[in-house]
């Protein structure tokens, strides 16, 4: 597949398809989606899977949950003031065993009043145009991304040396939070069984022909993702011993899992296929492909993740053999491929590069 996600939104509206025209906020949502899909599909040419019928985002009492109870701390910096990708410096917040207390999480929860308010306006707007469905959410069980926001980057590996017993506690009690949530969502069935998408990767495993009903809203029917970013810099020594006991217990509660972001992950993918679950994998713009090809379980989807500042530039002969040597190694060990254009910060207000970066992954898969 050629996948493309994550775009710089303020630089595409060239036509003023994206401008939206609904203040309620919650609506406002719904129409965004469906107007940012349906300019992907004039616009920027990859292997797009449509749901029959239009998803309705589900409704938390408390959407920070995630966040467990802590405010981040940091200072940022920007350059475009119309791109919400910004720079981050972190100030760490946990120093003893006792700022553990810290954590002091919402509960997941479905707010019904409102979901029923949502329901029954959803049945006037979309009657006689297409069927709905609620969009379960997709639980991100990356604990990394999280504690490198409350430590900062560089902390973190000096709390890997030098305070390893409170880098375990905190990640045994996010890992306690976490499990909780699941529990908490099999519950109620919050978990997402209709949008097909994880982590920008489609994931629909029978035709709409087959499911037209909409299965149990449970994390055994759902996808998780999980990741460490900041492990490139580790070894993979550090990744068993600080990632694997964590995420294996978040893990073991999905169906599938999508595992990795824009860590390098050549050099530990045993450890990575030892984990519950596991489908995809992510071959990083700082994964070596061949490597990586050579070294990933035949089950695995190699998912590999065009790098985007090509794009960014404008180098289509540079994206062509970027994408010319994943295509070569899936080929040369037979794995499975899929190519995923992500994490556009920017196309430098060129958003002809998109069309022209789908045109091109299409022609070479094809070929």
């Amino acid at each position: 597949m050629v996948l493309v996600d994550q775009i710089p939104w303020h630089e595409m509206d060239v036509d003023g398809s994206l401008t939206t025209v609904i203040a309620d906020p919650y609506w406002k949502e719904v129409e965004t989606a469906l107007r940012q899909t349906l300019y992907k599909m004039r616009f920027i040419p990859s292997d797009l899977v449509l749901p029959p019928y239009i998803l309705l985002p589900r409704v938390l009492k408390d959407p920070s949950f995630r966040d467990f109870g802590i405010k981040i701390q940091e200072n940022i910096a920007r350059t475009d003031s119309h791109n919400d990708i910004i720079s981050h410096f972190y100030i760490k917040q946990f120093e003893t065993m006792e700022d553990l207390e810290k954590l002091n999480p919402s509960d997941l929860c479905a707010d019904t009043a409102r979901e029923q308010e949502i329901w029954e306006e959803a049945q006037r707007i979309f009657e006689g145009i297409a069927p709905t469905r609620w969009q379960g959410i997709v639980l991100h069980s990356g604990m990394w991304d999280n504690v490198s926001q409350w430590l900062g980057v560089e902390e973190c590996y000096y709390m890997l040396l030098d305070e390893p017993e409170l880098i375990h506690a905190l990640l045994n009690r996010m890992t306690d939070i976490m499990l909780k949530w699941i529990d908490q969502g099999n519950a109620q069935g919050l978990f997402d069984t209709a949008s097909t998408i994880c982590h920008c990767s489609h994931t629909l495993v029978k035709p709409f022909s087959e499911t037209p009903d909409p299965l149990p809203g449970t994390s055994a029917n759902s996808w998780t993702f999980g990741m460490a970013q900041l492990f490139t810099a580790v070894s993979p020594d550090v990744t068993k011993e600080f990632e694997l006991p964590y995420t294996s217990r978040l893990f073991e509660k999905f169906g599938n899992v999508y595992y990795g972001c824009c860590e390098k992950l050549d050099d530990r993918l045993d450890l990575v296929a030892s984990l519950p679950h596991v489908r995809k994998v992510s071959c990083s713009p700082w994964s070596d492909p061949d490597r990586f090809a050579a070294s990933l379980p035949q089950h695995l989807v190699m998912s590999f993740k065009a790098n985007p500042a090509l794009i960014g530039a404008g180098d289509m002969d540079a994206v062509r053999e970027n994408l010319q040597g994943a295509i070569d190694a899936a080929r040369r060990e037979n794995r499975r491929l899929e190519i995923i254009l992500k994490d556009i910060s920017t196309v430098q207000y060129h958003p002809e590069r998109l069309t022209e970066f789908g045109k091109l992954a299409l022609e070479m898969v094809q070929s």
